[in-house]
């Protein structure tokens, strides 16, 4: 990043704990999809398994790159994701309109992402009355379904409650309320209205009750099998995506995964492949 004919050099995220100090640098972003493999019980070790690492280059977005990243992955007949039920688990940054439009089409896969919490979405319109055929456009939404307004929520269609143990010996309650079938609005090549979802609320207790976070949980479920999920399974699936922080942390750490310098973009994604396959060997082990 600091030599000037690196190609395609972009300004981006750099974390810095000096206070006053922007957290921004210049350099490349990289985007990384991994498997998350099942856990014989909940100490197991945060191992993930990279499926495929890209440069996302300053003509594209993160959401667009990972986008195309999980259809090569999801849709290839040779791997073992084709057909079989896939959770896609994804932060915030990751909830906007072109990321779940291009995924949202894809048979076998199930997003949940984390929504912020002033998002609006909208409830399915209500049917025309009869004998009276609709004049105009159709209409695509309904009543706004505002997150930080709980008078436009209504009860929840599907409630669900389940418990972990930290450990350090701390067990929690979570509370999990879902809403099925609302939509979002789209753009005019992504549209959103013919996508309905599954919107969860999660919030987590301790003890005596009391919530341990200022703010409760948004999800949003976004797939034609999203109904092959509980809530649990939905809160769940998005707890394991925090382990693909492990996995960053230890290949910068151990690895070197962002420390080999170079003038040529295409060597330093040669690195992160080289990086890939020694955590997969390592995983392996």
């Amino acid at each position: 990043r600091f030599a000037e004919t690196l190609e395609d050099r972009k300004y981006i995220h750099q974390p810095n704990t000096l206070k006053g100090n922007k957290p921004v640098t210049l350099g490349h972003d990289a985007s990384v999809l991994a498997a998350l493999p099942e856990k014989a019980s909940s100490t197991d070790a945060p191992w993930v398994v990279p499926l495929n690492i890209r440069r996302v280059t300053s003509d594209k977005k993160p959401g667009q790159v990972a986008a195309e990243q999980i259809r090569l992955v999801v849709t290839d007949e040779n791997l073992p994701f084709y057909k079989a039920l896939c959770v896609n688990a994804e932060d915030s940054g990751y909830s906007g309109v072109p990321h779940l439009g291009a995924v949202a089409d894809i048979g076998n896969l199930v997003t949940v992402a984390r929504l912020p919490g002033n998002r609006v979405v909208y409830r399915q319109p209500e049917p025309p009355a009869e004998g009276k055929p609709p004049v105009g456009h159709p209409t695509w939404y309904g009543k706004p379904f505002r997150l930080k307004d709980p008078e436009t929520w209504g009860p929840p269609d599907e409630t669900a409650q389940t418990s972990f143990t930290t450990r350090k010996g701390a067990t929690y309650t979570v509370e999990l309320q879902g809403w099925h079938d609302l939509v979002q609005h789209g753009k005019k090549d992504v549209p959103m209205h013919q996508h309905p979802f599954t919107l969860v609320r999660a919030r987590v207790l301790d003890a005596d009750g009391k919530p341990i976070h200022k703010q409760e949980m948004w999800l949003l479920v976004i797939g034609k099998r999203r109904s092959e999920l509980s809530l649990v399974e939905i809160w769940e699936a998005y707890g394991r995506r925090y382990d693909l922080e492990h996995f960053f942390r230890f290949g910068k750490q151990r690895l070197l995964l962002t420390a080999f310098q170079t003038p040529e973009a295409q060597s330093e994604e040669n690195w992160w492949q080289i990086v890939q396959l020694a955590y997969v060997l390592l995983w392996l082990s």
